[in-house]
């Protein structure tokens, strides 16, 4: 079957938009979806460094340097000496910064419930699921969890909180 557009268009087109409905949403926290996927992670590698960062997410130093000179301006997170590597910093969450990982959850959740809202519940976990094989399969992985870690998206998030349509979300992507 022939086609004019390829499947990477389509899958390209589709992250640009659920990205931009995402920041939109992280507007109102002051957090761009880079941002808050830095702070998500840092709360599970407390502490760490800019360095062990950088390589979860698979960014250069440097890139991470500036990313995480902001979150210290804002008052997310703070820099430390490494007591153990004096040459080396280690991160680390600010009660702030802490603080809006519940409303980074909750939009995330939001951009969940658009995505079966748009495609149906049944294909929104499908998509979930296909996504983190791909994920997976090109070598790719949660940042702050370990590539063999299996693991769903919002797994530290208390379920009690959720219905049971939004537990069907819990095969989507980790961010």
């Amino acid at each position: 079957m022939k086609t004019d557009a390829s499947l990477l268009h389509f899958l390209l087109h589709s992250a640009d938009l659920v990205e931009e409905h995402l920041r939109r949403r992280l507007t109102r926290i002051e957090l761009r979806p880079r941002q808050a996927r830095v702070l998500d992670a840092l709360a599970r590698m407390e502490p760490a460094s800019q360095v062990s960062l950088a390589r979860a997410f698979d960014v250069t130093p440097a890139s991470m340097s500036t990313m995480t000179t902001r979150l210290i301006e804002a008052g997310f997170i703070t820099r430390e000496i490494d007591p153990s590597e004096a040459r080396s910093n280690l991160l680390r969450l600010t009660d702030r910064g802490r603080g809006l990982l519940s409303e980074i959850h909750t939009a995330w959740r939001e951009i969940d419930a658009m995505i079966a809202e748009q495609i149906g519940a049944e294909k929104a976990a499908d998509l979930g699921s296909l996504t983190r094989d791909l994920r997976d399969g090109l070598g790719g992985h949660a940042p702050g969890r370990r590539a063999s870690e299996s693991v769903i998206s919002h797994e530290h998030i208390d379920d009690e909180n959720r219905n049971d349509e939004n537990r069907k979300f819990n095969n989507l992507p980790e961010r």
